[in-house]
């Protein structure tokens, strides 16, 4: 039941999280449908990074089914704001290199604080 409890909080905490630093910041000349697209991201993102799957742009591209433009522009939002990290890996055939990505501290550090002050 403890993980359950943990489970709503971590989504919620997500979704403050989200809101305030993507629909209450925005980068100069972004759009509105942008930032939507980037809290929609967000989501899929945590999904898997709680699924234990890579976050890379193949791997993006395959479970949400947008174009590779499309993924990257909005990956590219997330990095700029700080929200994620990119880092070159091998890609799968181990040949050449692959964007990789993984949420930043601060991501984390939000959630802890929203669960702590949420379960007190």
């Amino acid at each position: 039941m403890a993980s359950n409890l943990s489970d709503r909080w971590q989504s919620q905490a997500l979704s403050v999280f989200a809101v305030r630093e993507i629909l209450e910041k925005p980068i100069e000349g972004e759009s509105a449908q942008s930032r939507i697209k980037q809290i929609g991201m967000m989501n899929i993102l945590y999904m898997m990074h709680q699924a234990h799957q890579k976050l890379t742009l193949s791997n993006i591209i395959e479970i949400t089914g947008m174009t590779r433009g499309g993924v990257i522009e909005t990956i590219d939002l997330l990095v700029e704001r700080g929200i994620l990290l990119e880092t070159l890996g091998k890609n799968s055939m181990g040949r050449g290199t692959a964007r990789q990505f993984e949420f930043s501290q601060q991501v984390f550090d939000a959630f802890r604080t929203a669960t702590t002050s949420g379960n007190g």
